[in-house]
């Protein structure tokens, strides 16, 4: 399982920093996810479904990211706490960076923990827990 699960956020990567150049492919976003999730931060705990209003909230998402100086999002680590034979926890280290005018590009560090089912050899994100990325993008300058 675990080779398929970094290898599969090494797709997720590569798709983030493709989106965050403009060339979004919706298909593809919806390919990584489960038909339905949950995903909880300081902000709150919502559920959704893999569906239209989710690919068109992805769209959005990545249009804000850009517009706010977002240059590319990398993993720096992956670290995977297996559930049973079909899920797991994959604890991803992400490093997120800004292009800033006229100043340096900041570079800010965090993780999500994504809860990841595996059928038929394919993973699929059905939930995650992240921190409070507003705050954390407040405290850096971003916002």
């Amino acid at each position: 399982m675990e080779a398929s699960i970094r290898k599969f956020f090494e797709r997720y990567e590569r798709f983030f920093n493709q989106s965050l150049g403009g060339d979004m492919d919706m298909k593809e976003a919806a390919s990584l996810y489960a038909s339905d999730f949950i995903a909880a931060s300081p902000a709150g705990v919502i559920t959704g479904k893999n569906d239209d209003h989710l690919r068109q909230v992805m769209a959005q998402g990545y249009e804000r990211y850009r517009a706010m100086g977002t240059r590319e999002m990398r993993i720096r680590d992956i670290s995977l706490s297996p559930i049973d034979d079909h899920h797991c926890t994959a604890h991803v280290a992400w490093t997120a960076t800004y292009a800033r005018q006229d100043q340096a590009d900041v570079v800010i560090d965090f993780d999500v923990h994504y809860f990841v089912q595996t059928l038929n050899g394919e993973p699929k994100v059905f939930g995650w827990v992240s921190g409070d990325e507003q705050a954390l993008l407040r405290k850096h300058g971003i916002l």
